[in-house]
């Protein structure tokens, strides 16, 4: 049976509803990510492996998560540090940004990324 990495199809629904009803923080991040203004390609909500991430670049092999507060609960943790391992395993790299620095500094935090795809 093949192992797919990418957007596995009984994940499709939950996809579809994330881009959907995006959080303010991931729409504000997503109007500077969309249409390739960095000048790469980024796709949202993307399936890799048992996830569904934020924003993920092919190209740079770069994902980018907007952490609300819920990131911090316990349960979440071991998640977020989970599936971090799993992207690492499968030479994918992990910018955390907050819901707090895109609303004060979106601007930093697309400084941030540009970093992150320029250095892999």
């Amino acid at each position: 049976m093949h192992n797919q990495l990418f957007n596995r199809s009984e994940q499709r629904d939950r996809r579809k509803q994330l881009r959907n009803e995006p959080t303010i923080a991931e729409w504000l991040l997503w109007q500077e990510l969309k249409e390739s203004k960095l000048g790469w390609k980024f796709r949202r909500q993307q399936g890799i492996g048992p996830y569904v991430v934020d924003f993920y670049c092919p190209k740079a092999k770069l994902v980018v998560e907007v952490d609300g507060d819920t990131h911090y609960e316990p349960e979440a943790v071991v998640y977020d540090e989970d599936r971090t391992a799993f992207l690492n395993e499968n030479h994918i790299r992990v910018l955390r940004v907050t819901n707090t620095d895109v609303y004060e500094s979106l601007e930093n935090v697309v400084e941030l990324i540009r970093t992150g795809l320029t250095t892999f």
